[in-house]
C-alpha cells in the first residue's frame, strides 16, 4: 500500500507539473469598450464578438493572422456553384449538456435576420438562399449565386441553440438565461458598461483555458485604464494610447506587446441630395450639397498630411493608408498611389468646385472605437481649417455614434473598419456597394454613394470563381471606389496591449482581439 501511495503522490505531482495553465490564477483584463448586449447576434461591433468568442463558437474560426480554421465546422466544401457542404464537429455540447447538431447552425443563421440589433449581422449571411440540414454533423448552403468567400463570412457565424427560439431577446441573453454557448467559457454576469465574469468551461471540445475565471472590465478612458493597470486593479489591458507607449516600454513593472490592425480610420462624405445636417458659407445653409462634387472630396484627401497623423498625432504607432484594405488583401490594387499631401492643389480644387472661401461643416466621429479615432479627428478638423473649412468635430462614444450613423444622421464621419475576413468582399460590399437590401449589399453605406460601374464590376467579382480573375475585378472595383474617394481611408493603425511583466505569454492578433483563452501564464 505505501508503494502504491508513493506511486500516486510522484504521478499527482507530475499531472500538476505537466498542466499548470490548468490550475492557474484568474485574469482581468481592462478593456476600452465591451458588448452592448450578450446576444452574439445583436451587432456586428468588433468589441461584441471579440467579447462574446468567450462563450460563444463561430463555425469557422481564424487565426492570429486570418487565417481561416476549423471552429464548430472541420471542413468545407463547394459543391457547385451555388452550394457548400459543411462537415460539422462531433462529440461538441453546449454549456447546458445539450448536444451540438446541424439544426443549432441551422437556426443561428435563420435568427440573424430576426435580430433588430443597431449594426445588423445580415453582412454575414447576405450569400445563404437556404440551410438544409443533410444529418446531425452535416449541413448544406444554397447561396445567392456563387459565393467563394462563403467560409470567410462564418468567420462572425455564432452558433446557439436551436432550443433558444426566435422569440428570445436581449433580456433573455443578458440575464444569462439564453446566454448558452460551446465555448471555451459559460457566461456567470454581466453589468452594461461594467464587467463581463466567465468561468472556464471543463467540458470545452478544444485546449482547455488557462484560466479558471476571466473578468473582462469595460474601462473606456484611456488615463483610467492605464493606471487600473500600474495600480493592480487589472493584470493586462488593451489600446494602450501612444502618449503612454513609450514610458510603459521602459518600466520593469510592465510588457507591452505591439502589432499592426486590420483597422483603418475611414471618412465617409454623405454624398445625398439633402445633407444630414446642414452645409454653411458665411453662417448661411446653401442650396445643394458641395460633397456630392468629386472635386471637393479630392480637395479633403489632399489637405490630409497623412505623415503628420502618424509620426505626431499618433506617435509612430501606425502607416499611412491609401486605400480601404492593408497591402496584401485580397483585392489591394498596387495600382492606385500613395496619398499625397498637397494643400495648394486642394485649395485650387476646391475654388473650382466653386468653394474659394471654404464652408461650415459638422465632421463627427468615435472616441472609443479603437486608438487614436478622437485625437485623429481634431487633428483632421485642424488640417482641413487650413483649406479655408470651419469644422465642427466631434467626437462621441460608440454607443451613441453607431446608432445615429446607422439612421443616417450625420454629413461626414470618421469610423474605423477592419476587413475581417481579409478579401475585398466583405469591405467594398458592405461599404461602397449601393445600398441593396435584397442582395445583402450596402449594409454600412451610409452616405448615400453609388456608382453603377463599381457595382457592376464588383457584383462580377463576388460570382467569380476563378481566384486570379476574382482578385482582378476586385481590383479594379477598388480603383474606382478610391478615384470617386467613396470614403477616404485615412491611417492604418496599430495596437498596442500591456501587463504585469513576467505574467503572461500573448501573441496579438491583426484584428486586435484580445481571447483570453489565447492568453497563458509566462513560464
Amino acid at each position: 500500500m505505501a508503494k502504491n501511495a508513493l506511486y500516486s503522490g510522484i504521478a499527482f505531482i507530475a499531472l500538476m507539473a505537466a498542466a499548470p495553465a490548468v490550475m492557474a490564477q484568474d485574469l482581468t483584463i481592462g478593456l476600452r469598450a465591451g458588448p452592448d448586449s450578450i446576444d452574439p447576434h445583436w451587432s456586428t461591433l468588433g468589441s461584441q464578438a471579440e467579447a462574446l468568442r468567450h462563450v460563444f463558437d463561430t463555425l469557422v474560426d481564424a487565426d492570429e493572422t486570418l487565417q481561416l480554421q476549423p471552429g464548430l465546422a472541420v471542413s468545407w466544401t463547394p459543391i457547385d456553384d451555388t452550394s457548400w457542404e459543411f462537415k460539422l464537429r462531433e462529440g461538441v455540447t453546449f454549456h447546458d449538456g445539450t448536444p451540438f447538431t446541424a439544426e443549432d447552425v441551422k437556426f443561428s443563421i435563420e435568427r440573424i435576420p430576426a435580430v433588430t440589433g443597431p449594426m445588423p449581422m445580415t453582412l454575414y449571411t447576405k450569400y445563404v438562399a437556404s440551410v438544409e440540414v443533410v444529418d446531425d454533423y452535416t449541413l448544406r448552403i444554397t447561396t445567392n449565386g456563387m459565393a467563394p468567400s462563403l467560409p470567410n463570412d462564418f468567420t462572425r457565424l455564432f452558433v446557439v441553440p436551436s432550443e433558444t427560439g426566435m422569440e428570445a431577446g436581449n433580456e433573455e441573453f443578458n440575464s444569462g438565461e439564453k446566454a448558452i454557448g460551446t465555448g471555451p467559457y459559460k457566461f456567470v454576469s454581466w453589468q452594461p458598461k461594467g464587467d463581463l465574469v466567465v468561468e472556464r468551461n471543463d467540458d470545452y471540445w478544444g485546449e482547455a483555458p488557462a484560466w479558471e475565471r476571466v473578468t473582462r472590465r469595460e474601462i473606456p478612458d484611456d488615463a483610467a485604464r492605464v493606471a487600473a493597470l500600474k495600480s493592480g486593479q487589472v493584470d493586462m489591458i488593451n489600446y494602450v494610447p501612444a502618449t503612454d507607449y513609450l514610458a510603459m516600454q521602459s518600466d520593469s513593472n510592465l510588457d507591452t506587446f505591439v502589432s499592426d490592425s486590420i483597422y483603418i480610420l475611414n471618412i465617409a462624405p454623405s454624398v445625398k441630395d439633402e445633407e444630414p445636417q446642414p452645409i454653411k458659407v458665411n453662417g448661411q445653409e446653401i442650396d445643394g450639397n458641395p460633397l456630392q462634387d468629386v472635386r471637393v472630396r479630392k480637395a479633403l484627401d489632399l489637405a490630409i498630411n497623412r505623415d503628420v497623423l502618424v509620426n505626431v498625432v499618433l506617435e509612430g504607432l501606425g502607416t499611412p493608408a491609401n486605400q480601404l484594405m492593408p497591402e496584401g488583401f485580397f483585392g489591394y490594387s498596387s495600382d492606385i498611389p500613395a496619398p499625397a499631401y498637397d494643400i495648394d492643389q486642394a485649395k485650387a480644387l476646391l475654388t473650382e468646385a466653386g468653394y474659394p472661401d471654404g464652408f461650415e461643416i459638422d465632421f463627427t466621429c468615435t472616441n472609443n472605437r479603437v486608438p487614436g479615432d478622437a485625437v485623429v479627428c481634431e487633428a483632421l478638423a485642424q488640417m482641413w481649417s487650413r483649406l479655408g473649412l470651419t469644422v465642427n468635430a466631434q467626437a462621441l462614444n460608440g454607443t451613441v455614434f453607431f446608432p445615429a450613423a446607422q439612421r443616417e444622421e450625420y454629413t461626414m464621419t470618421m469610423s474605423a473598419w477592419g476587413t475581417l475576413t481579409g478579401e475585398a468582399a466583405y469591405t467594398y460590399g458592405a461599404l461602397v456597394h449601393t445600398q441593396d437590401a435584397e442582395k445583402g449589399f450596402g449594409n454600412f453605406n451610409r452616405s448615400g454613394y453609388s456608382n453603377p460601374e463599381f457595382d457592376r464590376i464588383f457584383s462580377e467579382g463576388s460570382q467569380t470563381l476563378d481566384t486570379d480573375a476574382r482578385r482582378e475585378l476586385y481590383e479594379q472595383a477598388s480603383e474606382i471606389a478610391m478615384e470617386d474617394r467613396a470614403l477616404i481611408p485615412t491611417v492604418i493603425l496599430q495596437s498596442v496591449w500591456a501587463s504585469k511583466a513576467g505574467m503572461v505569454d500573448f501573441t496579438p492578433r491583426v484584428d486586435q482581439e484580445t481571447r483570453a483563452y489565447a492568453i497563458t501564464p509566462k513560464e
